[in-house]
């Protein structure tokens, strides 16, 4: 590594520690407690009106150190919260406290044995008998600092750079508190999520990630190669055809939460390698599925929030059961002045949009077309939960068409905030008609067209035995913890996002 004259000089203490003969990396650690451990057996033994604690063993990361002679004061860190600890030169001894201040800086690791107490100011303290070092920093922690300026003093934060952040997410995690909030946000999204689908009767499976056909998802997937069996892999884009196989096989309410891989584009709602939740549900429709997920988001706001109004981006969301439903058509018949159910074909739709003065794409299939308007027109304006629903065929492949309407089906996508955060079927059961329509998108979409689905004859093999009539669901999760954790960007919820390569100064 290339060092800084900073690191420089505390690889020098490094080396000192060592000519003294002591381990700045040592195999072992041993508290007896973490901070908050500590810090709830100090408070019970106050309540108690009991002698605090003694001999209690603590480790973790100086964040703050000040010398005062023959006293330290330092903060110290680990996962669970801060404690601050007290050295004086009576307990500690002068060599050691002279150590302390030569060789110990802000980012170490350090572990001290000593007993619980307050300071006159009533802070929560560890008296420190004993300490030593369990990892030395060298590179120092992004700090803040202030800086004059005009004779005013200007405040920089840490690490504030999002793309510093993003790329040094272990600093970020270390300096920023709120960001760490974030992500135990985030498991506890997951978890809930899992025990609510536990807790109706689904079971939890793994489906492969490299898969020899993709499918379940209008996606571009990630190609790659497996040396020994000769053959061309996709990692998934979805794990919908693999998960409908378990329903033939009698796995009548199976759910997977994991990774999915698509090569598109990055936004603030895209990351080519993101966390989705999908479950299929036997003897369930479109309509039992959205109650399912009012419910089972509803349960998430409570138990991770402990509250279902939800502040995102400047406005309260509402979260609570029921949430609004529109029906496609509708919506774009009162927005766009359109009524695409008297528009059967690409033209005829085509036409009505020219009439309306709607710039569009006139090459495009009559299903992308109305694609295109509800990006455009309807999707911002959902920013308390809505379910949309009824969709084209044509860009509805695995979804049942609705009863006396070939040309719609029975699909509903949920959004909030303005982005679409779910998408669910009633299931197309029928394997002659999922064979048509594997074959109808083959026809309709070129060859590098992300619509495209290919044919997966295995998966149409598995319907031929017989699938029950069921409802699906898939959810990014990545979008559901944005929304409950006022973040912007996707960035900001995964831990690390995929980045552009820095060019080379």
């Amino acid at each position: 590594m290339e060092l800084t004259d900073l690191e420089k000089i505390r690889v020098e203490k490094v080396n000192r520690l060592r000519e003294r003969g002591i381990e700045p990396y040592p195999t072992r650690a041993n508290p007896t407690h973490t901070m908050q451990e500590a810090l709830t057996l100090l408070e019970a033994a106050e309540k108690a009106g009991e002698t605090p604690p003694q001999n209690v063993t603590l480790a973790g990361r100086i964040r703050a150190m000040r010398p005062m002679g023959k006293l330290t004061f330092a903060q110290v860190e680990d996962g669970t919260g801060r404690l601050q600890f007290f050295f004086r030169i009576n307990e500690v001894g002068e060599e050691n406290l002279a150590l302390l201040s030569s060789e110990y800086d802000l980012g170490d690791f350090i572990e001290g044995t000593g007993n619980l107490m307050r300071t006159r100011t009533g802070e929560p303290t560890l008296q420190v008998l004993s300490f030593r070092m369990l990892a030395k920093a060298i590179s120092p922690l992004p700090a803040a600092k202030d800086e004059v300026v005009d004779g005013k003093v200007i405040h920089h934060a840490g690490l504030t750079d999002p793309e510093t952040r993003y790329r040094q997410r272990y600093a970020d995690l270390v300096v920023n508190p709120e960001v760490r909030k974030v992500f135990t946000a985030r498991a506890a999204v997951v978890k809930t999520l899992r025990n609510f689908l536990d807790d109706h009767g689904f079971v939890e499976v793994e489906t492969p990630i490299l898969q020899p056909i993709y499918g379940g998802a209008a996606a571009r997937p990630f190609t790659t190669f497996h040396n020994q069996l000769k053959q061309s892999l996709y990692l998934r884009i979805s794990f919908e055809l693999y998960l409908k196989r378990l329903l033939v096989g009698m796995v009548d309410r199976v759910y997977e939460i994991g990774r999915d891989f698509r090569n598109e584009g990055v936004s603030f709602k895209h990351n080519p390698e993101f966390t989705q939740l999908e479950f299929y549900w036997a003897y369930a429709d479109y309509l039992k599925v959205m109650e399912l997920t009012e419910q089972m988001v509803a349960e998430v706001c409570d138990k991770v929030l402990g509250t279902r109004k939800v502040m995102y981006n400047g406005q309260e969301l509402d979260f609570n059961p029921p949430w609004r439903r529109i029906e496609m058509r509708q919506g774009l018949l009162e927005v766009v002045g359109v009524d695409i159910y008297e528009h059967p074909t690409a033209e005829s739709l085509s036409a009505a949009l020219y009439k309306k003065g709607i710039e569009h794409n006139p090459n495009l299939t009559r299903g992308k077309m109305i694609e295109g308007l509800t990006s455009d027109y309807l999707e911002p304006s959902f920013i308390q939960p809505t379910f949309m629903y009824d969709y084209p065929r044509d860009i509805s492949p695995l979804a049942k068409s609705k009863p006396g309407d070939p040309n719609t089906v029975e699909r509903f996508e949920g959004f909030v905030g303005g982005m679409e955060l779910c998408n669910a079927f009633t299931e197309l059961n029928d394997p002659f008609d999922q064979e048509s329509r594997f074959l109808e998108m083959g026809r309709a979409y070129e060859k590098e067209d992300e619509e495209r689905h290919p044919m997966d004859e295995d998966y149409l093999r598995a319907m031929a035995y017989g699938m029950p009539p069921n409802g699906g669901f898939g959810m990014g999760v990545d979008r559901l913890v944005m929304l409950l954790t006022d973040n912007r960007t996707i960035r900001e919820v995964i831990l690390f996002p995929h980045l552009r390569e820095r060019e080379e100064e």
